[in-house]
């Protein structure tokens, strides 16, 4: 379908719902990030060690169903799989105020949902990574990773700018009726898809599903840059959630910070994600996604200790840059690596690829959880800030030895090594930059 330059894939009636559904279920999501844990902060009076493991609940779902996930995916409707997943959410999300305007809301009662919300999300996203590329095509995968990635950002700036002076104004258990609603319009938003896909392969042609996850786990682990991709964001996710686990106990019991306060933070963070997106396309075409990956975390990962060093006053302004710095780089390295995933994989095993990918780089989230707040208990949040620092920025070291090697040796079918003329680099391969 011929588009026009300036709106280009959002010209596409389809993709245009796609992005509907994408801000309206990130806002609810956005929503909950700050909301969930100052219910347990703020209305139940949790400790460190108990916000800790209300993040490892939350993140438990890849460990628990992360490769299956991608096998049953891909023997379902990719668009189904957005729809019912998006509405089991938000029935899940509405049991906390019921609870709540019940007297029976309870820190129990916030794992359970956590758990379960984290377990639908896994299947949530797996279908919306695999479902891309049959929605815009292969060619058009950075643009549409990109676009998606803008409004994602767009609502971390508004979600907990949103978020803050309703959780002041009415309670962060009532907040949460908004995330319910965003992600129930976004299930029917996604439910308005028109263009269909090619009908799922009959049951009793299908091999078993230990042997699809096995053929899964085999194409990426094999697969030099997957593998590589797929450890370093194992690092940086462990390390990335201990430093959110502390960083609102920072924010709320150090810094003294109240819900709007907080929700000015972390809108902060979102305006550095949406200077990514809308910058993303244009390094990953100018660098090479392949660079991009590794020199995006490097550059912004180390300005995260700005926010530790920060102290009431002024050095929380070089703190919350420090943040928005570390979402820029976050969103950069994550469009160009999405693209570069999906890019390198057969359409039949996209699913099973984006599964064994977050169940290897994700399942280490519930323990960062519990390490964090483990961490914060023993140490403090200030330096449980430190160490989440140090380890997003050593996750780089994974993509480097990868992009070391496929300079020396490609292993990726190229015929020569990535070069440049003019200074300008003639990139092919998005994997090693060499021509195929």
């Amino acid at each position: 379908m011929p588009r026009s330059h300036r709106l280009g894939l959002l010209d596409d009636r389809d993709f245009g719902r796609l992005f509907a559904a994408t801000a309206l279920g990130q806002l609810g999501d956005r929503i909950i990030f700050l909301t969930l844990p100052l219910v347990a902060i703020a209305t139940l009076h949790a400790d460190e060690f108990q916000v800790g493991l209300l993040t490892a609940t939350t993140t438990a779902g890849s460990l628990l169903v992360g490769l299956p996930a991608g096998a049953w995916v891909d023997r379902m409707r990719k668009r189904s799989v957005l729809i019912g997943t998006d509405l089991l959410r938000a029935a899940a999300l509405l049991t906390i105020p019921l609870a709540w305007w019940a007297g029976l809301l309870s820190v129990r009662l916030l794992y359970a949902v956590a758990l379960l919300h984290g377990v639908l999300t896994v299947f949530f996203d797996v279908a919306h990574v695999s479902y891309l590329p049959h929605l815009v095509g292969r060619e058009n995968l950075v643009e549409g990773n990109a676009k998606l990635s803008a409004v994602r950002s767009v609502t971390s700036i508004g979600g907990p700018a949103v978020a803050g002076p309703l959780v002041g104004l009415v309670g962060a258990p009532v907040t949460l009726l908004a995330s319910s609603a965003g992600m129930a319009v976004s299930g029917l938003f996604a439910a308005t898809i028109r263009r269909r896909e090619e009908d799922p392969e009959p049951l009793s042609e299908r091999p078993r599903l230990r042997t699809e996850i096995a053929e899964g786990l085999r194409f990426v682990l094999r697969h030099p840059a997957l593998r590589a991709i797929m450890f370093s964001d194992a690092l940086f996710n462990l390390s990335l959630i201990m430093y959110q686990t502390m960083l609102l106990v920072f924010l709320e019991r150090t810094m003294d910070l109240g819900p709007f306060g907080i929700g000015l933070v972390l809108s902060g963070m979102g305006c550095g994600a949406l200077l990514g997106a809308l910058t993303a396309t244009t390094l990953a075409r100018r660098v090479g996604p392949g660079p991009v990956i590794w020199l995006a975390p490097l550059a912004t990962c180390p300005l995260a200790v700005l926010m530790p060093l920060a102290r009431p006053g002024w050095t929380l302004y070089a703190g919350a840059v420090g943040l928005a710095a570390l979402s820029l780089g976050g969103v950069v390295r994550v469009v160009a690596q999405s693209s570069l995933q999906q890019s390198l994989t057969p359409d039949r095993l996209l699913g099973r690829m984006a599964a064994t990918a977050r169940f290897v780089s994700s399942g280490g989230v519930p323990l960062g959880g519990l390490m964090g707040g483990a961490s914060g208990a023993a140490f403090g949040a200030t330096e449980t800030l430190w160490i989440g620092a140090a380890g997003m920025t050593l996750s780089t070291v994974p993509t480097l030895l990868w992009r070391h090697a496929a300079r020396t040796r490609p292993s990726c079918g190229c015929s020569r090594r990535s070069g440049s003329a003019g200074g300008i680099r003639s990139v092919s391969c998005p994997a090693c930059g060499g021509r195929p």
